[in-house]
């Protein structure tokens, strides 16, 4: 009887103690296997989760969750969005849509104006590029990059760049969504609260430097401290050798030397009659020949530039170096330049101040944080190119800007009423800073059905003639 009494109160413990009846070799596996959470899911008694208050049982849900882990997500179609909207607003977007419900993302594939070649990108993604990735775990951003990237035994132009920026960007997007994170957080979290920006301004055709003087005095009041003018503006007035303010095709002249004085002249009203604290900078957009070129760079030297962009075309390297031998004019390169070869020995040698890439042009976020911690090590800094671009680009480029130490300065052009209605929750600017919009991802969502309604109808060849009819290097 005794023994009976026994077996019956062993057996009624373990009905209340679910941990009696596995094993010890069993327990040790679970825990193995499973993890803390499994073998406390194991262990839980029935009166202690009675005993879990409301305020307690959340918390307790969340740590499952969260010890369960989701499933790797992966990309079941790839897909090119494109928005025309008035030149430097054009845009190219890839949406990357995974096999979760509701789980995608956006990245920017936007190839720079004049003859930006959209279709070629668009060609490139949903032709080379989405056959390589579909099926792939959307979470392997860096295995995906350089699979897309050693696809193709030609590598390092802008048009497969782009369409790998977009790919990559996206799946960027989809982790940030995933966390629940803007994309800042997932690679180290912030710098700087914000990134300081310029914004262009124009020198006008009646008075070039008192117009130059009125447009800048305008942004400043509305908070900016930084201004640039390009340095790209055709010279109708000029006739060339036909007699003619325009060439037969309806090119106009440009005259490079009535473009530099135009530009000393309004630096000259600039610097006398603005605040000395303002910033002033210009691209030459590769225009000049290496001569003209030094001579400015030398001639730019008491305005205090916090940078003059572009001043010879990658063919022409070899010229930045006579220039910083003979001037502290602050030099960067921009939207040109992808191939590291080209920029890295500038680099290395400290002959330039800024890399200014187009993002998407050297691969997207992926590379682009490569490429600042490369330059980081020279005391160079960086200031992403900025226009043409989208709003995804735009809040790439300022990702990279609060997350890594060597941020320069910040391109920003402001969006026109058509851009903001399609793209929601673009970069806010306050104060003469870009402040990130803190949404998981990139934070934008994109009115796809909108976009649909104005594709890139403007895209033009790039010409830049002289009067005697010779095409120049330049791009505008």
């Amino acid at each position: 009887m005794t023994k009976t009494k026994n077996c019956r109160c062993n057996s009624s413990a373990a009905g209340s103690a679910p941990a009696a009846r596995v094993g010890r070799r069993e327990l040790l596996r679970m825990a193995m296997l499973g993890g803390g959470a499994a073998l406390a899911s194991v262990l839980r008694d029935p009166i202690a989760q009675a005993a879990a208050s409301r305020r307690e049982q959340p918390a307790q849900d969340a740590v499952e969750r969260a010890t369960r882990g989701m499933p790797a997500p992966r990309i079941r179609d790839v897909r090119v969005i494109q928005v025309g909207a008035g030149g430097i607003n054009d845009s190219t977007v890839v949406k990357v849509e995974t096999d979760q419900a509701g789980l995608y993302g956006y990245g920017c594939a936007t190839d720079t104006f004049p003859g930006g070649r959209s279709k070629l990108v668009a060609a490139a993604v949903e032709q080379y590029l989405k056959p390589l990735v579909m099926g792939r775990t959307a979470d392997r951003i860096e295995q995906i990059w350089q699979i897309c990237y050693m696809s193709s035994y030609y590598k390092n132009d802008t048009i497969l760049n782009c369409a790998i920026g977009g790919v990559c960007d996206a799946l960027w997007d989809i982790k940030g969504r995933q966390a629940g994170m803007p994309v800042y957080q997932l690679v180290g979290g912030k710098c700087r609260d914000a990134a300081e920006i310029y914004l262009h301004a124009n020198l006008g055709t009646q008075d070039p430097s008192r117009q130059f003087v009125e447009n800048s005095m305008k942004l400043v009041q509305g908070g900016c401290r930084n201004v640039l003018v390009a340095m790209f503006e055709r010279d109708g007035a000029t006739t060339n050798v036909y007699g003619q303010a325009r060439f037969d095709d309806g090119s106009a002249v440009f005259d490079r030397d009535e473009e530099i004085r135009k530009i000393l002249d309004a630096f000259t009203a600039f610097r006398a009659q603005m605040p000395a604290q303002i910033g002033l900078g210009v691209d030459v957009h590769s225009i000049l020949d290496p001569i003209r070129a030094t001579e400015f760079a030398k001639n730019l030297e008491p305005f205090r530039l916090f940078y003059c962009e572009d001043l010879f075309s990658p063919e022409e390297a070899g010229h930045y170096r006579i220039v910083r031998e003979q001037c502290t004019t602050p030099l960067a390169i921009g939207e040109l330049w992808n191939n590291p070869h080209e920029w890295q020995p500038l680099v290395q040698a400290r002959q330039i101040d800024y890399i200014r890439h187009h993002v998407s042009h050297v691969g997207g976020f992926t590379a682009a944080r490569k490429i600042a911690a490369f330059a980081e090590n020279f005391e160079v800094k960086f200031a992403w190119h900025g226009a043409p671009n989208s709003p995804v680009g735009h809040m790439t480029n300022l990702t990279l800007d609060l997350t890594c130490e060597n941020f320069g300065i910040h391109e920003h052009m402001p969006y026109p009423p058509l851009v903001q209605d399609i793209f929601q929750g673009c970069l806010q600017i306050k104060d003469g800073y870009a402040w990130i919009n803190e949404k998981p991802g990139w934070g934008i969502e994109v009115d796809e059905r909108l976009a649909a309604r104005h594709p890139i109808t403007d895209e033009h060849a790039n010409e830049f003639r002289t009067a005697d009819g010779s095409v120049i290097e330049g791009t505008g």
